[in-house]
């Protein structure tokens, strides 16, 4: 019976950061990011040689998501709805000794859809309730716009549930035939209690019950990089709490504004709603 040597420790450390640079670095951690440079897109733009140290990167002043991959460090900017069609730039290296570089912006079209709101206050809420709504506003404004340094190895996204997907993001809405602001989410056609799980690793932000959105959990993922559900039943969670992409982090609902048991999904890039459609896998062909 011959005796088995245990590997040294230095060998098993350079084996397993081998291994953790191979899941960062493959094709398959961003197999279902597809980057769109329009408005409620993102764009994805090589920054710099894979070699170079991180670049500081920026865009109207904002911190963006920074990957390095095997052909270069690469920026995820998101860009809001009323981005302007045409020429944009970033900003690459520090206050002061940057570099503009340019980025072009497409246009495209989002449909309109026409709501049926049975509460009206959803709709027109009264002058009581408009101090909630702006407090609210601008909290969830700050907890969508932190910089958390922290590495983002992957860009895809899991759907927080299965279901049909209803409304898409972009919308351009009319509430009980008056025109609100377009919808910056993707709704998911499932019941009530639902399951609702972490798109992606992250840390837990926020957990309210919101006069629109209702039941609420943002869970920032790193560099800007936020999700948000809403409409819930109920939270599992706690602000400053971990979680895992898969966990189970709330059940789905229809509280706040909403017509129906179903799941709001909204994603968040350097403070912008952007559509996460770009980040999941398209539906399988039937």
């Amino acid at each position: 019976m011959c005796d088995i040597v245990p590997p040294k420790k230095h060998f098993i450390t350079k084996v397993i950061g081998i291994a953790v640079f191979a899941a960062l670095h493959s094709p398959a951690a961003h197999a279902h990011f597809a980057p769109e440079a329009v408005p409620g897109g993102v764009a994805e733009i090589r920054v710099a040689n894979a070699e170079a140290p991180r670049p500081q990167v920026r865009f109207d002043g904002r911190p963006v998501l920074l990957q390095q991959r095997r052909n270069g460090w690469f920026a995820l900017v998101g860009l809001p709805l009323d981005t302007p069609v045409g020429d944009r730039q970033i900003d690459v290296g520090p206050d002061g000794d940057s570099r503009p570089l340019p980025f072009a912006v497409g246009p495209k079209a989002y449909p309109v859809q026409k709501l049926t709101i049975k509460n009206p206050k959803m709709v027109t809420p009264d002058p009581a309730d408009l101090a909630r709504i702006d407090a609210e506003r601008a909290r969830q404004i700050d907890i969508r716009s932190r910089f958390r340094d922290v590495p983002v190895a992957r860009a895809d996204l899991d759907l927080p549930a299965e279901g049909r997907l209803s409304s898409r993001f972009g919308l351009r809405r009319v509430f009980n035939g008056e025109p609100r602001a377009p919808h910056t989410g993707l709704d998911v056609a499932v019941p009530a209690g639902t399951p609702i799980r972490a798109p992606a690793d992250g840390v837990v932000t926020l957990v309210d019950d919101l006069y629109f959105n209702g039941k609420t959990v943002f869970v920032d993922h790193g560099q800007g990089f936020v999700s948000m559900v809403c409409h819930l039943s109920d939270a599992g969670v706690s602000p400053g709490q971990a979680v895992r992409r898969g966990e189970v982090i709330a059940r789905s609902g229809s509280s706040g504004r909403a017509t129906g048991p179903h799941l709001h999904w909204s994603v968040y890039l350097n403070g912008a709603a952007v559509d996460p459609a770009l980040f999941i896998a398209p539906p399988p062909a039937r």
